[in-house]
């Protein structure tokens, strides 16, 4: 690789780093200080400090309600509406009649498309690809220097430092999904004690005929005292790594999607109950460890506009809360598969589904109080 493709991929990535900056900037996102400095230093302009913070919701203060509806603001009697998969606000519902959306700034298609395609074409390039393999191995290389200088003052200074080691530090488990969050010996445990305590409850509905416990482990020719983790079967092993049809099978506990659909889900004959329950008891556990948190995440399909209040009824209603939990929302990408059974007519549709509700409980909290609040605790 010559100097002179060096100096073409350098303009490329200043280029993308300007596209990049672009963009979180439209979007009131904060970019990094360090790159935006090089950045006006390259364009030969001084820098100024970004006043764009994130956006962040303080935690919940001891003897405060998680639930409390009292402190949301106040509506802002905007009118939210989506055409052609852009969100256009309104100052009411008479300007949307008239057209009159506000002028709020947003990267037009065209300007997007171009942005695209240009950052596919660098990305594919050869000499990008030697320049950032290269740049790897020499940041690789520079740690591994740090470590041989530093790393017995580092283990020094770790041993002087009262009261924090691995244990009591704290740590955080990410893309954890929430129906896989607890390990299979509390499933297990939970399943057992739900049959002891509930036996005669009735908690499924196939097709119209109303199930109880007992009935739907007969169905399924099973008895709860005679599961073990091993028939449980939930764990993922090496022949779930990148077999996604294998993976979604090893979330029905023995194979049963009814046990799926009563345990693992947030809509089913009994509100999701169980699913609130469990979730709430991992959760006194990390509280109990302390020092552990973790991010459970909840799918949204965008397959109906009503996915949002059912999920922020299930949160309410159940009071799925802990302060070391912070939600997640995950959007599954198969909207091939939504499409090829007519539940939507196009991916609009399913944008509008997934987007809308949120910007219509941001702009009018009072008129939304329960996704408001369970937004709250959405990271």
């Amino acid at each position: 690789v010559t100097v002179e493709d060096f100096e073409v991929v350098c303009r490329g990535l200043y280029r993308a780093l300007c596209i990049r900056e672009k963009n979180m900037q439209q979007s009131l996102q904060r970019f990094p200080t360090t790159p935006s400095q090089y950045l006006r230093t390259i364009e030969g302009e001084p820098w100024k400090p970004s006043d764009v913070g994130p956006v962040f919701t303080p935690p919940v203060k001891g003897g405060q309600d998680p639930f409390d509806t009292g402190n949301l603001p106040e509506d802002l009697g905007y009118h939210v509406q989506m055409k052609d998969g852009v969100v256009y606000v309104y100052a009411d519902k008479a300007a949307a009649e008239r057209n009159e959306p506000k002028d709020l700034p947003y990267p037009s298609l065209e300007h997007f498309i171009d942005d695209m395609n240009f950052l596919l074409v660098l990305i594919a390039q050869g000499p990008v690809k030697t320049y950032a393999h290269r740049r790897l191995k020499f940041l690789s290389s520079k740690f591994q220097v740090h470590e041989m200088l530093n790393e017995m003052e580092e283990m020094k200074e770790l041993k002087n430092n009262p009261h924090r080691d691995f244990y009591n530090c704290r740590k955080v488990d990410t893309h954890i999904h929430a129906a896989a969050c607890m390990n299979q010996k509390h499933l297990l445990r939970f399943i057992k004690k739900s049959y002891c305590v509930d036996a005669d409850r009735v908690v499924y509905d196939a097709k119209g005929k109303q199930l109880t416990l007992k009935q739907l482990f007969q169905q399924l020719k099973l008895h709860p005292y005679d599961l073990t983790v091993d028939s449980l079967d939930v764990h993922a092993g090496r022949q779930t790594f990148q077999r996604f049809d294998k993976f979604n099978d090893k979330y029905n506990p023995v194979g049963a999607s009814e046990l799926r659909d009563l345990y693992l889900k947030t809509e089913n004959a009994i509100n999701g109950e169980y699913f609130a329950t469990i979730i709430k008891e991992v959760g006194s556990d990390l509280e109990d460890a302390k020092y552990q948190h973790t991010e459970p995440r909840l799918s949204i399909y965008g397959r109906s506009p009503d996915e949002w209040a059912k999920l922020a009824k299930w949160f309410n209603t159940h009071r799925v809360y802990s302060p070391n939990m912070k939600w997640m929302i995950q959007v599954p990408r198969i909207y091939d598969v939504f499409r090829s059974k007519n539940f939507l007519p196009h991916f609009g549709k399913m944008l509008e589904y997934i987007f809308v509700p949120v910007f219509e409980a941001t702009v009018n909290p009072q008129a939304h109080k329960q996704l408001s609040v369970f937004l709250r605790h959405v990271s």
